[in-house]
């Protein structure tokens, strides 16, 4: 079977599978469940763990591919990666756990599939909008059916709207922009991968995020690329050969737009 014929089937098959999981495992326990906190500090419910449980028990009947889920242990994410040189299963069963925990309806289920490092197929949803975004390699990128962007977005930086997430920023950096920032307007959702959906659609028009993990940012990134836009890290014009478990972000849709903010951000 050619790739692209092969994508294009797992691609429909995990769109299914997402919404599936959503329905049964996560928002059946919306504003139902105590959380508990990893060693690194962030937090997990048992909502994560019943969602990544499902998605590893199904994925291996789209495609047999080693996976990677937030949850896993380290080592266990490690072995993965190690193993998945041929095609590698990336989930976050819940991003935005923080927000599901507190009532605010702004979290989804996001998987992607990589094959040599890179991601070739991606899906993000949004239960409570009932918004499903995913792209797979070469194919564009799409909202239920939409191609993305939904928008024309400004070619002016003075006139953005940029999602920045000041965690792991460099303190000089955050000072600049917390004083004189370069765009018109900010936000930050805490659900890194709506965030580069959001970003994707032309909801926003940048994107900063001092590091990521991969279940952050993979699925995230090939749907943003598939859309038009572009990404590096703060001092890497290649985003894919930046550090795999720790890669801060640096995006905007529009190229023009791009070339400026990432020609401020490095100006300090």
């Amino acid at each position: 079977m050619p790739m692209s014929t092969q994508l294009k089937r797992m691609q429909d098959a995990a769109i299914v599978l997402v919404r599936e999981v959503a329905q049964q495992e996560v928002i059946p326990r919306f504003l139902r469940v105590r959380h508990a906190v990893k060693d690194d500090g962030s937090l997990f419910t048992e909502a994560d763990l019943a969602a990544q449980h499902y998605l590893a028990e199904r994925l291996p009947d789209i495609h047999r591919s080693p996976i990677i889920g937030e949850e896993m242990s380290r080592d266990a994410q490690r072995k993965g990666w190690e193993d998945g040189e041929n095609g590698l299963w990336c989930i976050d069963p819940i991003d935005g756990t923080t927000n599901f925990i507190n009532g605010i309806p702004w979290f989804a289920v996001s998987l992607a599939w990589l094959k040599e490092g890179r991601t070739r197929l991606a899906v993000t949803y949004n239960p409570i909008t009932d918004e499903m975004f995913y792209a797979r390699e070469g194919h564009g990128a799409y909202l239920n059916g939409r191609r993305l962007p939904l928008r024309q977005v400004t070619t002016d930086l003075a006139r953005t709207v940029a999602d920045v997430d000041f965690k792991r920023i460099p303190k000089g950096l955050a000072d600049r922009i917390a004083v004189d920032p370069p765009y018109f307007s900010q936000r930050n959702f805490g659900c890194s991968t709506l965030e580069w959906c959001n970003l994707a659609a032309g909801r926003l028009d940048l994107y900063l995020h001092g590091g990521q993990m991969l279940w952050d940012y993979a699925a995230g990134s090939l749907i943003l690329r598939e859309a038009g836009g572009q990404v590096c890290t703060l001092d890497n014009d290649d985003f894919d050969a930046a550090e795999v478990w720790r890669r801060p972000v640096v995006a905007a849709l529009d190229p023009t737009v791009f070339a400026s903010w990432k020609d401020w951000l490095r100006a300090g």
